[in-house]
């Protein structure tokens, strides 16, 4: 799904974790654990927001077509982000979408960060960590000069209570549960000392994406599968930017947090506004009503090269855009539930499908050019862990061998040229679309030709909530899609059977509900792996399963095509920097970066000053284990990001 993210989660696409459908967004990713019908609550509750902020000093005018600048009447700056995705929750513990995972980022502060320019990790709150000789504890210094925004100081304790929470509740489990799971206890013996041992050695230690909470605000909190951290404003937290207000399926307003360590952000106020429609947005953008738009359409992009005061970024982006198929839902205690066709539960059939996509047409005709043909699970953008299938094994496009397939599995066409089901009615596979996804919609079209053409109907369903029938396991196929963090563990984890709900009454960290035992053992070892040669060997081999059983079929890793005013924007930093993405970055360096038009400060585009002077101190690490480190941080949502 699309938060990783965390950041991103699919069913909440453009998400994970880093982010589930991460950055799904995607998400990992990038987790849940409470009842769904409460969580579906929350995330209907929700739906959808992120800023109506209305300036009236950047409406457009007959002699005013182009405001330079989004300011306020006293001078203000303020930077408005058009986002296409609604906030599910501003609770850290619950968010998995790419946006509310994005503004995580920005209101917390996580133990470690990515360099922008290269993706190794750098302090965060804390200053430097390194493991025992077992390298089953490990000891984090965490910094002095970090406080929570109502004043009081950042410590030790502070991460030691946001732990134990998680390991705990299984509500305080829900988004990021994963990244403690092997945690055997969790101490904070000074203000500055965290000591976390492990059951066993995890190789995400310098890659916990998770946010660290105030204890003396969150420790009030009854139930963590309900609270949804959005009545009390300002919202205490320690990183770069304070939550000031937040309307569901409207806005978020974020204000400087002036005490930040590695100093305050530029612009007076950062807003995130919702846009169900994305024509709308760009007409915004145009208009200079809002600063930033992302998710751009070809043709979107192709219109906004072409006006003055407007850059448009095309870079590969973290993103992979898939076909989820459902194997049949079921829970961790055996139970089956959901209504997927039967015929999914065979693999030939899915790999009928797989043969049945057309990639090269994908990234010609719906995003023209602007991706890259999907092969493997992570992103080529990830060099260390991408994966891509063998002539041999490569499921390309291949309509008669996919109806070879079919037949093989017993699905033959009758009479009237439609396949038929064991039940003797012919397949009629449903979709799960994401309404304002025209992606999704352009995709529907082509899967219904090439489908029929094997006598296969499609059905696809165009809904604003795709997230209820995601979770009860009611469809067939679903778009998915994540934003992969620069440590895969998010997005991996979300295919083991661990992640299933406990009973189909509880909430999962499962994306499609895969459980297989050689994927599981795959995951397990990589998890325990130190050495990146050999961890990276082992991711690969669980892309590689992933892609021959035929759950996932990636059809498209989408560039990061988004636009900024120039007259509003001067300088912001992409992640990487050299060709990267602005929106959903795995840290909070392009809001936290971004200097207004009317500043006088430098107009380079890098934030390299900044970051070097807030990472001198060195990331200690035994020698042992400093190559590992100089490749990690963590691991969205989105996304899960």
């Amino acid at each position: 799904m699309d938060t990783q993210d965390q950041h991103g989660r699919s069913p909440l696409r453009p998400r994970a974790r880093g982010a589930r459908r991460g950055a799904r967004d995607g998400v990992p990713d990038r987790a849940r654990a409470a009842g769904r019908a409460r969580l579906r609550g929350l995330r209907l509750l929700a739906a959808g927001g992120a800023a109506a902020f209305t300036l009236t000093a950047g409406l457009a005018t007959p002699l005013n077509p182009a405001p330079r600048q989004a300011e306020a009447a006293d001078g203000r700056t303020t930077l408005t982000v058009a986002v296409s995705q609604s906030v599910d929750s501003l609770s850290p513990f619950l968010a998995t979408r790419l946006v509310s995972t994005s503004i995580s980022r920005l209101m917390y502060d996580y133990l470690t960060n990515y360099d922008p320019k290269d993706n190794h990790a750098v302090p965060g709150l804390a200053t430097k960590w390194e493991p025992s000789p077992d390298k089953l504890t490990w000891t984090y210094t965490i910094r002095e000069n970090s406080k929570w925004s109502d004043g009081e100081k950042v410590t030790a304790e502070d991460a030691a209570w946001t732990f134990n929470k998680m390991m705990t509740d299984e509500g305080a489990a829900t988004a990021n549960g994963s990244f403690v799971g092997n945690f055997k206890a969790v101490t904070a013996p000074s203000p500055t000392e965290l000591v976390i041992e492990l059951k066993k050695p995890q190789a995400t230690m310098a890659a916990l994406d998770v946010p660290i909470v105030p204890k003396h605000v969150w420790e009030k909190v009854d139930d963590f599968s309900k609270f949804t951290n959005d009545k009390t404003f300002p919202i205490v937290g320690n990183g770069p930017f304070v939550v000031t207000d937040y309307k569901a399926d409207s806005y978020v307003k974020l204000a400087p947090n002036k005490s930040f360590w590695r100093g305050a952000p530029k612009f007076d106020e950062l807003v995130f506004k919702y846009y169900k429609d994305g024509d709308a947005a760009v007409a915004a953008l145009q208009k200079g009503e809002v600063s930033f738009v992302q998710g751009l359409t070809p043709a979107q992009a192709t219109a906004l090269k072409s006006q003055s005061d407007v850059k448009v970024n095309d870079a590969p982006g973290r993103r992979f855009y898939a076909l989820a198929t459902n194997p049949g839902a079921q829970a961790k205690d055996g139970t089956k539930f959901g209504d997927g066709h039967e015929s999914l539960k065979d693999q030939k059939v899915r790999q009928a499908l797989f043969l049945a996509v057309d990639r090269e047409t994908i990234i010609d005709k719906v995003f023209q050019g602007h991706a890259v043909m999907g092969e493997g699970y992570i992103p080529p953008r990830f060099s260390t862990y991408f994966w891509k299938p063998s002539d041999a094994q490569k499921l390309a496009y291949d309509p008669q061998k996919a109806a070879r397939l079919l037949d093989e599995a017993g699905y033959k066409k009758n009479g009237d040229g439609k396949r038929v089901g064991k039940d003797g009615k012919p397949i009629t596979y449903r979709i799960l679309c994401h309404a304002t996804d025209p992606n999704d919609k352009a995709i529907g079209k082509y899967l219904q030709e090439w489908y029929g053409k094997l006598g296969i109907g499609l059905t696809v369903d165009c809904l604003d909530n795709v997230t209820d029938p995601w979770l009860a396991g009611k469809y067939d196929l679903a778009f998915d899609g994540w934003s992969v963090n620069p440590d895969p563990d998010f997005v991996l984890s979300i295919h083991t059977c661990g992640a299933l709900p406990a009973t189909p009454k509880d909430t999962g960290a499962t994306d499609n509900f895969i459980c297989d035992k050689q994927y599981d053992d795959l995951y397990a070892q990589q998890l325990a792996e130190y050495d990146e040669g050999k961890r990276a060997d082992l991711v690969k081999q669980m892309e590689s399963r992933l892609y021959d059983l035929g759950y996932m079929n990636v059809m498209a890793y989408p560039n990061a095509v988004e636009a900024y005013r120039t007259d509003q924007i001067k300088s912001i930093t992409t992640m990487p920097e050299a060709a990267g993405n602005i929106y959903g970055q795995d840290g909070y360096w392009s809001w936290w970066s971004a200097v207004p038009a009317a500043s006088g400060e430098s107009s380079d585009n890098s934030s390299s000053t900044g970051v070097i002077i807030g990472i001198v101190a060195a990331v200690v690490v035994l020698a042992g284990v400093a190559g590992f480190f100089a490749m990690r941080r963590r691991s969205t949502a989105e996304d899960r990001e």
